[in-house]
């Protein structure tokens, strides 16, 4: 599977990739998580060992190539449901080219992948745990779905990222990473077609 994209990239299966795009997936998903959330791949051992688990047959593990060939993003895709849902789980872009459409086009592969894979929709839970959103930092048990409809996004969260992608909020698990700091969950339906 290729993909081109807006930006003039190639989306590959990664587990196709070489040693190198590897390791640069793994570099990317350690740096884009590290400095905001310290637990999450707190080493490359552990990032690598994600991009392993990424790249297992029954998943769906795409990356953006830049010119020279070398990952510059990458996205993850997990099946539940029978393969009517997938997750995704993780999506992360190389610092250097953020804000470059490539996450936009990483998410519109992964809806065709999935697509194409027999799934119907796709979901994903974006953490607030730094009081990014309004759901943060107060207690979701008191008028949880007035909370949701009034949403707002204080500090460029990435929940507004994936709404232009047409995601919708669909729950809240709150509590999730600590009293106060929730997970936002969305999905998206990605076929029209009746099963």
């Amino acid at each position: 599977m290729s993909h081109k994209t807006p930006t003039d990239i190639r989306v590959i299966e990664l587990r196709n990739g070489n040693a190198q795009q590897l390791e640069d997936a793994a570099r990317i998903l350690h740096e884009s998580f590290h400095a905001n959330w310290p637990d999450a791949w707190p080493d490359m051992d552990s990032a690598r060992e994600e991009v392993r688990e990424c790249t297992a047959p029954d998943r769906i593990c795409l990356a953006a190539l830049g010119t020279e060939g070398s990952v510059i993003g990458w996205i993850g895709g997990i099946s539940s449901y029978h393969g009517k849902v997938w997750e995704l789980h993780p999506m992360c872009v190389d610092q250097a080219y953020r804000k470059r459409g490539i996450g936009a086009a990483l998410v519109a592969a992964l809806e065709t992948a999935v697509a194409i894979a027999g799934g119907v929709t796709i979901i994903l839970g974006t953490d607030d745990e730094q009081s990014q959103t309004t759901l943060g930092g107060i207690d979701l048990y008191d008028e949880l779905w007035t909370q949701i409809q009034n949403i707002r996004n204080l500090k460029e969260h990435p929940y507004s990222f994936y709404e232009r992608l047409g995601f919708k909020i669909v729950g809240v698990v709150p509590d999730a990473n600590g009293i106060g700091k929730p997970d936002i969950m969305m999905a998206k339906r990605v076929t029209s077609s009746p099963s």
